[in-house]
């Protein structure tokens, strides 16, 4: 009956001692955002390498209101010894203020003893709104009010009336004639000089390869310049002016016109999110992702680009309505 005990009691400090080598937390790097801010929320796991655990990831939302952009990037280091540093990266938002808390994430392991599960602790993030304070006028002066004039009549304001409307239409004339003059003038060369949009892209693509940005340690620099080529890109071939837009509003824009949820749409939204996780959230890919996000844009654009063989039918239509 001793032995049994012992042998009982060694088996749940043994299960108590494995436990406490394996620790799963959770942590947002804020926890308070205006509407539409991103924030990257971390869940970590520290384990021995010798074991397997089972960490489930989550999509779309982590809880109701609160919406995952991207995610997971998981990055596994060695912390120190035989023990591993697992990492799930996710890049999330809200469009609703409030208060909201993230239930813990939990790591599960499978193995002769059953199924045991360590949890990490729970979360909160508040979602404020822009104050914006109402202006103060109780200390504010008004002039004094002046003496009483009768109102001008019909017969008194017509003379000025006509002179303004005559001297409008006639500055209206000037500038409609110098305007058109120009553009008459200038037509021609804007359209001889002015390159393709994806050939600026294809161009401008080159030169930043030939920079080996991402080389020399310059990721953020690198990526910078990358959404910057293809943003201008979306400008140009689509009219959608994303330089002035976030990632979101981008893709939104995008599909506005007409523009299809495709490989193609989820190459230009790989591309645009992780250069979101590099600028703001300091992810630093390795030398395989900084190259498939490279080939990634330079497929967008060969694409989506208008094709030559479309501009020469319409050249030759326009030939034939002037024969």
């Amino acid at each position: 009956m001793r032995n049994l005990f012992i042998t009982i009691l060694a088996l749940l400090l043994a299960e108590t001692i494995a436990g406490q080598d394996i620790m799963v937390t959770a942590r947002l790097d804020t926890g308070t955002i205006f509407i539409g801010d991103q924030v990257v929320y971390t869940v970590t796991v520290e384990q021995p390498s010798g074991i397997i655990l089972s960490l489930k990831p989550v999509k779309d939302t982590l809880v109701k209101s609160i919406e995952i952009i991207a995610g997971p990037l998981i990055d596994t280091s060695q912390v120190s010894g035989n023990r591993l540093k697992i990492q799930n990266r996710y890049l999330v938002t809200s469009f609703d203020s409030g208060k909201y808390v993230i239930p813990p994430f939990y790591a599960e392991i499978n193995d002769e003893s059953g199924i045991r599960r360590f949890h990490s602790d729970y979360s909160f993030l508040e979602v404020i709104r822009v104050k914006i304070a109402p202006q103060d006028t109780s200390a504010q002066i008004f002039d004094i009010v002046g003496p009483y004039k009768a109102p001008l009549t019909l017969g008194e304001m017509l003379p000025w009336i006509l002179l303004a409307i005559i001297s409008g239409a006639l500055v209206w004339g000037i500038i409609y004639l110098v305007r058109r003059l120009r553009k008459k003038e200038n037509k021609p060369e804007v359209e001889e000089n002015r390159d393709p949009a994806h050939i600026t892209a294809f161009r401008e693509l080159e030169k930043l390869k030939s920079e080996e940005l991402w080389q020399h340690g310059e990721t953020k620099l690198y990526y910078s310049r990358l959404t910057e080529i293809i943003r201008k890109y979306l400008e140009e071939r689509y009219g959608v002016f994303s330089l002035e837009m976030t990632t979101p509003e981008t893709l939104t824009a995008l599909l506005k016109t007409g523009f299809r949820k495709d490989e193609n749409f989820g190459k230009l939204k790989s591309v645009l999110t992780i250069s979101d996780l590099v600028k703001f959230a300091k992810y630093n890919p390795d030398a395989a992702v900084n190259e498939k996000n490279f080939q990634d844009s330079w497929d967008f654009v060969d694409a989506t680009r208008v094709r030559e063989e479309v501009n020469a039918e319409k050249a030759q239509g326009k030939e034939e309505k002037r024969s």
